[in-house]
């Protein structure tokens, strides 16, 4: 296992060597300049060139590239040039409210889609088959933000049981009861796109492993359909599903921005917002390449799970 992981080590950090590469060059195109916004409209063309020599802005693009990278490095992610304060401290309090977001969301979407998926095989109703399949296209078909919209217009708007958006304001160990009620509205919104794709995915592998030769043998020796299905084709459909649990994740990262705006909820997806809107060079580039760091180590680990489950991969890959 520790040779497996060893081999895909190396194409991970290409990759966010890449990732780094591109993510400072693409800010460099957005338009607009960090020193002219916080110099402020009526700044003289003298003061816009000194802050721009502070910030180290007129520096050629390969030196403030080494200079950002060997930061990164060492840990010192640097200073926001206009929200203020230390990135690192800016990314830890908001690292910690997505993260809470987002598991929560996973929690529920893993939850969710193995008891539709498991129900849909122990009983093949076709309205339940139906409803399982309604539900996947709706939860794929529509926005996040217009899911947003209608759970908080008809549970804090017509029926008023649950907060519109925010975070619990004395913490989120203080009281559970309340922490559950802020976060059962972003968590289903944010969840739901995920739980479609898992059900849909998990439904159809139960389905193929129900099909194969072990299961005909099991049911010849009359071992009930329920064992069948939760002790045998449930725990040998688990190792694929965790390649896409592995992608869904990311895919709840990247929703958690327009949840995260839609709630109030002040985590990273509201960092980038301000980071972007004020051309917080930084804090955006900082945030990115968090981003994809998070993503590669969530596929990383997925795929080390998944050797894990199945040799064929760990003696394929020594192939």
């Amino acid at each position: 296992m520790i040779a497996y992981l060893l081999r895909r080590v190396p194409s991970a950090i290409a990759v966010l060597f890449a990732a780094s590469v591109l993510i400072f060059l693409l800010l460099r195109l957005v338009p607009g300049d960090p020193a002219t916004t916080l110099a402020g409209p009526d700044a003289s063309p003298a003061t816009i060139a000194a802050i721009r020599h502070q910030l180290g802005l007129d520096r050629s693009m390969p030196a403030q590239y080494v200079s950002w990278l060997k930061g990164v490095l060492t840990g010192d992610l640097g200073r926001s040039y206009l929200i203020g304060g230390q990135i690192a401290d800016l990314i830890g309090r908001g690292l910690t409210n997505t993260l809470v977001l987002t598991l929560s969301a996973l929690l529920l979407a893993v939850v969710v889609s193995v008891s539709l998926s498991v129900s849909a095989v122990l009983w093949e109703r076709k309205w339940l088959n139906a409803v399982v399949a309604v539900f996947n296209t709706v939860a794929v078909a529509v926005p996040a933000f217009v899911t947003s919209v209608l759970l908080v217009l008809v549970f804090a708007v017509l029926v008023p049981v649950l907060p519109a958006g925010g975070i619990p304001p004395d913490g989120y160990l203080a009281h559970l009861d309340i922490t559950v009620q802020y976060l059962l509205l972003p968590s289903i919104c944010l969840a739901l796109p995920v739980t479609a794709g898992l059900t849909r995915f998990l439904t159809e592998s139960l389905r193929t492993e129900l099909g194969r030769p072990y299961v005909l043998t099991a049911r010849a020796l009359g071992i009930p359909h329920r064992r069948i299905v939760t002790r045998g084709a449930l725990r040998n459909a688990l190792p694929t599903m965790l390649t896409v649990l592995g992608i869904q994740t990311g895919q709840l990262l990247g929703g958690a921005v327009l949840v995260e705006a839609a709630f109030a909820w002040p985590g990273i997806g509201e960092l980038i917002e301000q980071g972007i809107s004020r051309r917080d060079y930084p804090v955006v580039q900082a945030l990115l390449l968090f981003s994809v760091t998070v993503f590669v180590i969530l596929q990383l680990t997925t795929d080390v799970v998944h050797a894990y489950l199945d040799p064929r991969i760990r003696i394929g890959g020594r192939a």
